[in-house]
């Protein structure tokens, strides 16, 4: 069985790590979805996905400024929007990712959570999500 949905999100800054935990256990609960695989997948090329640390806000600081960092704006960039750190970011980071449900819960580790990345922001974005079970 496949199923499908699709949520919004709104980022307010350039680089954000925005926890998508809670709106992710609200979908797979109000689609009885219990036992499979959770695929969470980004439609957009200068944003991504990851899990990691929810336990501390830190973290996410922390990845927002060490992405930052690591792949600055440049003027070498070639790109004439402006934004190849964006994209060059969330192909580091990957537009997608899969989690196990498991009796109706997500099956994270206990201080994993699923952020969604944002590398180009403010702006809306679309997050699609699949169970297969």
């Amino acid at each position: 069985m496949l199923s499908t949905a699709e949520m919004r999100v709104s980022s307010g800054k350039r680089t954000q790590f925005i926890s998508i935990t809670r709106q992710i256990v609200e979908l797979v609960t109000r689609n009885g979805w219990q036992d499979g695989i959770l695929t969470v997948y980004v439609p957009h090329t200068t944003a991504a996905v990851t899990i990691n640390e929810n336990a501390d806000p830190d973290v996410a600081r922390d990845m927002e400024w060490f992405s930052d960092e690591l792949i600055p704006r440049s003027r070498h960039f070639r790109h004439g929007e402006g934004n190849s750190d964006a994209h060059i970011k969330a192909s580091f980071f990957g537009s997608s990712l899969q989690v196990i449900v498991r009796e109706g819960k997500l099956w994270l580790g206990t201080w994993q959570g699923i952020y969604f990345c944002e590398f180009d922001g403010p702006r809306e974005r679309k997050v699609y999500v699949a169970f297969t079970g």
